[in-house]
């Protein structure tokens, strides 16, 4: 590997990895695509199908799907960027015009997350549908194109965590980086003659551990005991993925006033949530199952054994 990167470069050099001059977008009659904004769009679109597919599996209109997503997006968006301006609001108090101005990122998949779910709980209310069956159908789509999303940040050379020289070691030019990403830590690590920083790809090791999910998802759809039973395991799935991963983040949010990690605190509320509420059911199913009325024959032996 070779100590000089030029700006467009991404290198896995344990891996034997070296990729030239990576382009971030391209341009279309002189406007400007971003591969971000793009790799955003197919994993909702794959997101969107899949949830469509598990609904025709569960013998649901997939219809309900796809006039659920024109309000998701919509929303999702706005929520990714209220989370993100709220917990980043430093950048933008003196300029509010820059709140609305998207180009230069900052959206919050939490924020997302949860603009999603309030949505769909609206929308099962309006169109008289069950929120736990429609939601078990929907967030095997909604960590598919999370899975997918992830690549964006590749594109965009963000998403990094601290120095680390394991297998997957990702090298990016430290132009090609926003300065406030790169950690004091970090910057420890650049060595004389090179100007390149070596960093976990937790972009990477986040959509991995989603595609995980998703298969855990789909191998025991037809397996759940209860409604909204996959939706929990994805908000204590990944919920679990996130915390660790948010942990070694260099471009983390914080609780307002704190040092926290604001991510990590709702990733551990979604884990803890989803185990209370996973036992508290099955405890519930258990007690309404030993409580079921004995049956005619089952009486009549009771009473002879007595």
């Amino acid at each position: 590997m070779q100590d000089m990167m030029n700006a467009g470069d991404i290198a896995f050099p344990h891996l034997g990895i070296y990729i030239d001059n990576m382009p971030k977008g391209f341009s279309v009659f002189g406007f400007w695509i971003a591969f971000y904004g793009v790799i955003i769009g197919v994993g909702v679109l794959c997101g969107v199908l899949m949830a469509a597919y598990v609904a025709k599996k569960e013998n649901m209109d997939p219809d309900l799907i796809w006039d659920f997503a024109i309000y998701a997006i919509i929303f999702s968006i706005i929520g990714a960027r209220v989370y993100y301006v709220v917990f980043e609001w430093d950048m933008y108090k003196d300029d509010l015009l820059q709140v609305f101005n998207l180009r230069n990122g900052g959206l919050a998949i939490y924020g997302a997350v949860i603009a999603a779910f309030l949505t769909l709980y609206i929308y099962t209310r309006i169109k008289k549908q069950s929120f736990l069956q429609l939601v078990d159908v929907c967030v095997p789509g909604l960590i598919l194109g999370q899975a997918i999303g992830r690549w964006g940040n590749f594109m965009n050379r963000e998403v990094f965590g601290g120095y680390t020289d394991n297998l997957v070691a990702m090298r990016l030019p430290v132009e090609a980086v926003r300065s406030r990403d790169i950690t004091e830590s970090v910057a420890a690590h650049i060595a004389d003659g090179t100007n390149y920083i070596q960093v976990h790809p937790t972009f990477l090791y986040e959509s991995l551990w989603n595609l995980m999910i998703l298969l855990l998802m789909l191998a025991y759809r037809r397996h759940k005991k209860f409604k909204g039973e996959i939706w929990l395991m994805y908000l204590g799935g990944y919920g679990l993925g996130r915390f660790w991963i948010e942990g070694i983040r260099t471009d983390q949010l914080y609780l307002i006033g704190t040092s926290i990690p604001v991510s990590q605190v709702v990733a551990a509320a979604c884990v803890v949530t989803a185990v209370i509420a996973d036992v508290a059911v099955r405890m519930r199913m258990k007690k309404a199952s030993g409580d079921t009325p004995s049956g005619p024959d089952e009486k009549e032996r009771e009473q002879s054994e007595a």
